[in-house]
C-alpha cells in the first residue's frame, strides 16, 4: 500500500429491494485511528461490522462515517402506540372523576399526537441479513475510494517531503564544506580572541586561557551533529520510498533533524554557518508540518 495522507472524502450508494442508502466518509489527520460513526436506529449490528471493516483499510486519521437510509412508501405501515393510548385514557379517566364528561372515543384518540405512528414493516431475519450485507459491501466501495483519494494526495505530499529532505542534505553539505568550521579557522579565531584579552588584561593566566580556548574549540566542532544528519537523511529517504504507514517514524526523524540543527546553530562559530543552520531549521519546520498529515 502506497503512502497516504490523512485527508479525504468518499461517498457510495446502494439499493436492495425497497431500501436505498448512502455512505459518506470524511477524514482529517489524527494521532491514531478515530472512527466516529452515525447510523440510523436499528442498524447497530451494521455499525459494529463497519468498524471492523474500516480498520482493515486505515491505520490513522479521524474519520467521520454517516449512513443514510431511505425506505420506500410501501415499506412503512401505521401502528398504534398502545403506551400512549393507555396514558391518555388514564389521564382522561382521572379528569372525568374531577369534572365529569365523556371519555374520548377511538377516533378522537387516534387524532391525538403520538397515538398513530409510522414504522417499518416487519422484515424476516434472512432478508435483514441480506440487506445488512449489501450495506456493508457498499461501505467497502466508499472505503476503497477514500484510500485512493488519500493515496493520490499522499503521493503529492511525498514528492514535497523528498524535496525538503534533499534540501536538508544540501544545506548539510554546505555547512560541511564551509571553511569557517575547519579546525585551523576555529583555532585562528580563538587565538585572536585570547590575544585580545591578554592585551587588555595582562594579569590573566595565559596558560589557563589557552586551556579554556582548547575546550571551546572542541565544543565548536560540528562533525558529530553533521554525521548524525547524514544518518537521518538516509533514514528519511528510505521511509519515503517504502510502503505502508510511516508518519509516526517520519515525525520522530523531524524531531531528530530539529535537535541536530539547533545544536549546530548554538555551537557555530561563524555567522555564515549559523545562517545556513537557520535556513535548514525553516525547511525542517516545513517538513514536520507536512508529515502531520501522513498516515
Amino acid at each position: 500500500m502506497s503512502l497516504q495522507s490523512m485527508t479525504g472524502f468518499a461517498r457510495s450508494q446502494g439499493q436492495y429491494e425497497d431500501t436505498t442508502w448512502s455512505w459518506e466518509l470524511r477524514c482529517v489527520n489524527g494521532k491514531g485511528l478515530d472512527l466516529r460513526m452515525r447510523v440510523p436506529h436499528g442498524y447497530e449490528a451494521v455499525e459494529i461490522a463497519a468498524r471492523n471493516q474500516l480498520t482493515q483499510h486505515f491505520k490513522r486519521g479521524n474519520i467521520q462515517i454517516s449512513l443514510s437510509i431511505t425506505k420506500s412508501a410501501n415499506s412503512t405501515l401505521p401502528y398504534i402506540n398502545k403506551d400512549a393510548v393507555n396514558a391518555l385514557l388514564d389521564a382522561a379517566k382521572e379528569l372525568q372523576l374531577e369534572v365529569g364528561g365523556e371519555l374520548p372515543n377511538a377516533a378522537e384518540l387516534m387524532s391525538m399526537r403520538g397515538v398513530v405512528e409510522m414504522g417499518e414493516a416487519l422484515v424476516d431475519e434472512t432478508a435483514k441479513a441480506k440487506l445488512d450485507a449489501a450495506i456493508l459491501e457498499s461501505l467497502d466501495e466508499a472505503a476503497i475510494a477514500l484510500v485512493e483519494m488519500r493515496s493520490s494526495e499522499g503521493a503529492g505530499v511525498v514528492e514535497v517531503l523528498k524535496r525538503q529532505v534533499n534540501k536538508i542534505d544540501e544545506l548539510h553539505k554546505a555547512i560541511e564544506a564551509n571553511p569557517a568550521r575547519a579546525p585551523e579557522a576555529i583555532a585562528t579565531q580563538l587565538k585572536a580572541q585570547v590575544d585580545k584579552l591578554i592585551d587588555n588584561h595582562s594579569d590573566f593566566d595565559t596558560e589557563r586561557l589557552y586551556q579554556e580556548a582548547a575546550i571551546l574549540a572542541a565544543k565548536a566542532d560540528l562533525q558529530e551533529e553533521l554525521d548524525r544528519l547524514v544518518v537521518h537523511v538516509k533514514a528519511a529517504q528510505v521511509l519515503l520510498a517504502s510502503e505502508g504507514p510511516v508518519g509516526r517514524r517520519l515525525d520522530f526523524l523531524a524531531q531528530e533533524f530539529n535537535r541536530e540543527c539547533n545544536t549546530i546553530c548554538s555551537k557555530s562559530n561563524s555567522a555564515e554557518v549559523t545562517s545556513i543552520g537557520l535556513d535548514m531549521k525553516l525547511i525542517i519546520d516545513q517538513f514536520r508540518e507536512q508529515i502531520q498529515n501522513m498516515e
